[in-house]
């Protein structure tokens, strides 16, 4: 099950589109990754949330992959701000966080023997 604000995010921005904010580990910006992502995303009301939305089967596989990542909207540097902005249709201003990735609760793993009539 997913957890996070994919359903409820005020905003998605295309993974395309998003090129500006990786590598997160170049960002000159306040990022949060794994457990302090999640502790971020929790605090916010999901309207104040921009995800980064795959665009195909390649960029989903690799937003599914990256760790869950929070980046503050605020902290981001002037050039990476306008060119999120030019990418959205409501004002900047209005979100807190962007979040890359998702994080998942553990499932129990089946096997294929329980869906046969034996």
């Amino acid at each position: 099950m997913l957890k996070g604000h994919f359903e409820s995010a005020g905003a998605s921005i295309a993974y395309g589109a998003a090129g500006c904010l990786f590598p997160v580990e170049d960002l000159d910006a306040t990022v949060l990754q794994y457990r302090d992502a999640q502790l971020a995303l929790d605090a916010v009301e999901g309207a104040n949330v921009i995800i980064v939305a795959p665009t195909s089967l390649a960029t989903s596989y690799g937003l599914t992959q990256h760790a869950l990542t929070a980046i503050r909207i605020d902290s981001l540097p002037a050039p990476v701000r306008a060119q999120i902005a030019a990418a959205l249709d409501v004002p900047l201003d209005t979100f807190e966080l962007i979040q890359i990735g998702k994080w998942t609760r553990p499932s129990a793993n089946h096997s294929l023997a329980e869906y046969t009539d034996v």
